[in-house]
């Protein structure tokens, strides 16, 4: 789960990204940009590159990689979100392997 408090800082570092990109087609630029202002998660899709994510672990080559994002509202109080029990579960079947 990401949380993105400023999503205008967010935003605004997809666009100096963008521009900054010196490969990127000046037709491909207007559509980054304008998919950039209109959607967090393709501002996201533009600042996190999968390769770097996994550059640096042994054994490991990325081949494909993809990913989505969606807007959810957070609620602490909500059993949806009870990170501890997910937990609790998982600490339960590795005791008893």
């Amino acid at each position: 789960m990401l949380e993105v408090p400023e999503p205008e800082a967010l935003t605004g570092a997809a666009l100096d990204h963008i521009q900054a990109d010196e490969y990127m087609p000046e037709e491909e630029r207007g559509h980054a940009e304008s998919a950039v202002r209109q959607d967090e998660s393709e501002a996201l899709a533009y600042l996190i590159d999968p390769t770097d994510l996994v550059a640096e672990i042994p054994g490991v080559e990325l081949v494909q990689a993809s990913w989505s994002s969606e807007p959810v509202e957070y609620d602490p109080e909500s059993m949806e979100w009870d990170m501890d029990e997910e937990d609790g579960d998982l600490e339960e079947k590795t005791d008893s392997a």
